[in-house]
């Protein structure tokens, strides 16, 4: 990529500065070492909050014995599927309870929450010019 910079002697048609072959090439060495220095920085840090993972255990501590697979499976997702049964049930039970329907899709009409129980036939129209009820009030 060459472009004549404004001032260049040789003008739009003539050879190219070079300053002028450096301008597509320099944001790519910007862009190189903005990567270059987040992929080091970052596997530097994963080096250095690994370091005391791997220590051994200290004198005075209990040695545990290791968990077996199916406990960890067990803890690691048996909990977590546990609680979402748990919460899905606190969500959908009252509805069920009522005899509403839950399934997907399901047509429902619209709803406005703390509003009118009755629809719009409660609100209350415009009795003059100036009235500002039964609308926006916006002015053209």
């Amino acid at each position: 990529m060459t472009q004549a910079t404004p001032g260049s002697t040789g003008g739009p048609v003539g050879p190219p500065r070079r300053a002028d072959i450096l301008l597509g090439v320099t944001p790519n060495l910007e862009t190189l070492a903005r990567r270059t220095t987040v992929v080091l920085t970052a596997m530097g840090t994963v080096l250095a909050v690994a370091g005391p993972a791997s220590a051994e255990v200290p004198e005075g501590w209990s040695n545990p014995e290791p968990v077996s697979p199916l406990q960890a499976v067990l803890v690691l997702v048996g909990i977590p599927l546990l609680l979402m049964v748990v919460i899905s049930l606190l969500v959908y039970l009252p509805a069920l309870v009522r005899g509403e329907r839950v399934a997907p899709g399901g047509t429902r009409e619209n709803q406005w929450f703390g509003g009118p129980r009755k629809g719009t036939s409660e609100l209350a129209a415009p009795d003059t010019e100036e009235s500002k009820a039964g609308g926006a009030s916006g002015r053209w």
